[in-house]
């Protein structure tokens, strides 16, 4: 399952970071890259349980 959740992680975490710099640049588009870090460093992190929780949820997959 380890293995299933690096596969999705790249894709997850870019997603989700895409987002939170879109909707930062969005509400402030003269946003420092301050504004822009801070919601993409969390978004990255977010996507590690994402990932797995993801992972978890393919069949046929061994849970060990």
């Amino acid at each position: 399952m380890l293995k299933i959740a690096a596969i999705l992680f790249p894709v997850i975490a870019t997603t989700l970071m895409g987002v939170a710099v879109i909707a930062v640049l969005t509400i402030d588009m003269q946003a420092g890259w301050r504004d822009i870090l801070w919601p993409a460093l969390a978004a990255f992190v977010a996507a590690l349980p994402i990932s797995w929780f993801i992972a978890r949820q393919i069949p046929g997959i061994r849970q060990s």
